[in-house]
């Protein structure tokens, strides 16, 4: 067994404040992509704390890569690696027909996984990709979930946004871009703004409906991540390294605002979780407030 070090247990203590919960047991938790970053540190924070935990990710070698490492460093963690391509709508209907065959509740849907600021392309079903795996690929899954998360007493769905939602532009006559007027940055930013308004209306037909679940909504601030791979290269990114350094956080830090929102009980339906620091780019797990039109929480 891995011996825990000090940082480890500092990190432990983190979550135990950020959750102001002891023991997940006889839950189940469906997080995506979950093999890295922040997707990852959640599912070792669910484990840690006997929640029975799906690692959805369209990779499954690297997905059980990702699940030894976690039993390693947490003897006994239950963690299930499920196929899930959220750009094609075809395997998610896939996933969710396997889970439902193999489970019969659904306490929290963590729709982590996204990409950013990628080069132009297009999912399986024709949308550009951004908007396709980040936000309608979740909305998807949400909806052929709904039913098992209904069933399930105090479900949760928690949906991860980003600071980013604040720079969304929107034109109603090309919602997702094409290829001759394709915007990496626009195209990361609207849907992190559709992952809110989402959220936000998930959540006043669950109140309408009179349902025993929670729609919410988090953001990690600046973590460091495996996020922000193509634009890594780029000379104005390396310029700015020494910067950026001083506004980010670990992954482990940063997927505190998400667990937070999975599993602390005092959470509401509606609210959006993120870092306390200045810009919201690190810091502690707290209500934060979106704006551009927004409600405030």
């Amino acid at each position: 067994m891995i011996k825990e070090t000090k940082s480890m247990a500092r990190r432990k203590l983190r979550i135990d404040d950020a959750t102001k919960t002891k023991d997940l047991g006889g839950k189940t938790y469906i997080v995506t992509g979950a093999n890295s970053g922040l997707g990852f540190e959640a599912v070792k924070a669910f484990a840690q704390k006997n929640a029975n935990v799906i690692l959805a990710f369209r990779d499954m070698y690297r997905g059980e890569q990702a699940r030894s490492r976690i039993v390693k460093e947490h003897a006994g963690a239950r963690i299930d690696v499920m196929q899930l391509d959220l750009g094609d709508l075809k395997l998610i209907r896939s996933f969710t027909d396997m889970f439902q065959k193999q489970y019969d509740r659904l306490d929290v849907l963590l729709n982590n996984a996204g990409i950013m600021m990628c080069p132009y392309t297009e999912t399986k079903d024709g949308f550009e990709s951004q908007m396709g795996v980040n936000h309608l690929g979740h909305f998807a899954l949400t909806a052929l979930l709904f039913d098992v998360l209904k069933q399930t007493n105090d479900s949760r769905i928690v949906n991860v946004s980003s600071t980013g939602h604040r720079n969304a532009k929107w034109d109603s006559e090309n919602a997702m871009f094409n290829r001759n007027n394709y915007n990496p940055m626009q195209a990361y930013f609207n849907p992190k703004h559709a992952n809110l308004l989402f959220t936000y209306e998930l959540q006043r037909r669950i109140e309408t409906q009179g349902l025993n679940m929670i729609s919410v909504a988090a953001h990690p601030g600046g973590s460091v991540t495996n996020l922000a791979r193509h634009v890594e290269k780029r000379l104005i990114f390396r310029l700015l390294k020494p910067l950026l350094n001083l506004l980010t956080q670990s992954a482990a830090q940063g997927t505190l605002p998400e667990v937070r929102a999975s599993v602390d009980p005092s959470v509401q339906g509606g609210e959006y979780y993120g870092p306390n620091g200045k810009g919201g780019t690190r810091g502690d797990p707290v209500i934060v407030s979106s704006y551009r039109g927004f409600s405030q929480l």
